[in-house]
């Protein structure tokens, strides 16, 4: 199989100015797509050669043979001509392509935004955009990759990020890294003058999240076990039931137990083998899993994520005529913790 191609290449190739005939971006993570699409109309023409040689399509108004027409002009005045399809998934009998780039103009540079799905690799067009071009799948981060999303995007602003402050972030905003890169560039316009560091502190007064309660402080409470402090953060919730809805911690919560259900697993039972195994990106966001293996074995574990679905279940009225939500979330912290 074929080595998959990263947005860091990409870009990293467009900086340096080399240029394929097509790049056909997929998948289900929109920002990895809208960044790539945006660099290319940005920086590949300059603002003069934009009003002739930038054309922008999209799918529900365009087809085939209009795409194909359009990346066969020639640049006027330019070295390259810019044609970007948006909502390409809209756009039918799209195969038709893979004849255009048997051959296609390498004066053209082609984008393809294709959201919300993927090509069949097996088929001809994208044996076709492979060969001449670049077919890049943007996929969806997992919850515990989204820290190091966090980080990696600040330190490009030259900002660093606490590891509170960072799971903090993730645990608020979620997986939609568009709504998470505004998030981000809000935080940074709010950092006091002359501090290149995030601290919980400012997540909790500039995003409105608690640093004490929360639901990367429930989870660590339950990782220690710790039957006081996991009270106390389900009261808080009970009582700011707006910014802290039953749903989202059960997710976290469901998010947490599988992978720990899946660190079993792991062919070794170290920091490294343990993030291998749950596609972590650093060691030491293995930590918590490895404390909560010392705590909780397989059989529990099984039982504790049945328990989160009964509970999700309910708290949607299956089952339950009369529990509040933080009756609901208190009764599965005590068959969590016992």
């Amino acid at each position: 199989m074929a080595k998959e191609t990263t947005y860091e290449e990409i870009v990293r190739e467009l900086k340096n100015r080399i240029y394929k005939p097509v790049y056909y971006l997929m998948g289900e993570e929109a920002y990895y797509i809208d960044k790539i699409s945006e660099y290319i109309a940005q920086t590949v023409l300059t603002d003069e050669e934009k009003e002739f040689n930038l054309t922008v399509m999209y799918g529900g108004e365009t087809d085939v043979a209009s795409i194909i027409n359009a990346a066969k002009r020639y640049p006027m005045m330019a070295d390259h001509q810019v044609v970007i399809v948006k909502e390409a998934q809209n756009v039918k009998n799209m195969e038709e392509l893979s004849y255009y780039l048997q051959k296609p103009l390498l004066s053209t540079v082609l984008v393809i935004c294709h959201k919300h799905g993927t090509l069949d690799r097996r088929k001809k067009l994208a044996v076709e955009i492979e060969k001449n071009g670049v077919l890049f799948e943007s996929k969806k981060l997992k919850d515990a990759q989204l820290p190091g999303f966090i980080s990696a995007y600040l330190k490009r602003k030259s900002v660093d990020i606490e590891v509170k402050a960072a799971e903090m972030m993730a645990e608020f905003v979620g997986s939609d890294l568009n709504r998470m890169a505004g998030e981000l560039e809000k935080l940074v316009i709010t950092l006091p003058q002359g501090s290149t560091r995030v601290t919980p502190e400012q997540i909790e007064q500039n995003i409105g999240i608690s640093k004490d309660y929360n639901n990367f402080e429930l989870r660590s409470a339950l990782v220690a076990k710790d039957v006081l402090k996991a009270n106390q953060i389900i009261k808080y919730f009970e009582e700011n039931p707006k910014t802290n809805p039953i749903q989202m911690t059960l997710s976290v919560l469901f998010g947490f137990f599988s992978n720990l259900m899946l660190a079993y697993y792991a062919p070794e039972k170290t920091e490294q083998g343990i993030a291998a195994q749950l596609g972590l990106k650093s060691p030491w966001q293995a930590r918590e899993y490895m404390a909560a293996m010392r705590q909780y074995n397989g059989v529990k574990c099984m039982q504790i994520i049945g328990e989160i679905r009964y509970c999700d279940a309910r708290s949607k009225g299956v089952e339950n005529a009369s529990l509040s939500d933080g009756d609901l979330l208190r009764e599965l912290i005590y068959k969590i913790l016992h």
